[in-house]
């Protein structure tokens, strides 16, 4: 039986920060993948790259962009690293899926809780696209736990404070396949969102169906 769904907030709830990022070097003339890894790093891993430290709340985002810019001259990219992610998250909150669908589940009884890697300068930001009390018992955000995303114990300590369901219990949902894997690793069930919202809910109604008591 599931209890509890868990989700990640950009690419789930928001257009994904990934894909922004490609589309800014496909116009910028770049690689893609070489923006991306320039931007974000080796994201299945939690390291010293900048974008992992500005997560996990140990470097403002001020700091992190003087690294990333630093990065991209010795690659050779002449392009602000940073100016793909600008604007993001303007469009209607209300037209995403997950938020229909989240407010059934907390009416239906499931626990839920949402686990985002994010920065304190988008704090304020994020939530504002969101009814977030409504749809969330718990938000972590890695940021304030310094913890990041694939680290296993910020699902851990997501469980903890849902008191501590079963992750055989528990569904995670999240646009990032090394996000995906690390719940898997703890014997949740993994949902990955890919550019149709709607197909990834419909994944989810179908494994609760599969398992109601």
């Amino acid at each position: 039986m599931i209890t509890t769904v868990l989700f990640d907030f950009g690419g789930v709830f928001t257009p994904s920060p990934f894909a922004a990022v490609r589309a800014g070097g496909a116009v910028s003339g770049y690689d893609p993948e070489q923006l991306l890894s320039l931007v974000f790093g080796p994201y299945d891993r939690d390291t010293d790259h900048p974008w992992h430290q500005l997560e996990r709340g140990e470097i403002t985002l001020g700091d992190c962009h003087t690294q990333l810019k630093q990065l991209a001259t010795e690659r050779g990219i002449t392009v602000d690293p940073l100016d793909a992610l600008r604007g993001m998250g303007s469009g209607d909150r209300h037209e995403e899926p997950f938020v229909a669908r989240g407010l059934q589940l907390r009416g239906q009884g499931y626990r839920t809780g949402l686990i985002t890697n994010n920065i304190k300068e988008f704090s304020a930001g994020w939530r504002s696209l969101l009814p977030v009390d409504e749809l969330f018992e718990i938000v972590i955000d890695s940021c304030e736990v310094g913890i990041r995303k694939p680290n296993p114990r910020i699902f851990e300590l997501a469980l903890a404070q849902l008191g501590d369901p079963s992750p055989q219990h528990t569904v995670f949902i999240d646009d990032f396949q090394g996000n995906i894997d690390a719940a898997e690793s703890l014997g949740m069930h993994g949902i990955l969102v890919g550019a149709d919202r709607a197909a990834a809910v419909d994944e989810l109604d179908a494994l609760l169906d599969r398992h109601k008591a």
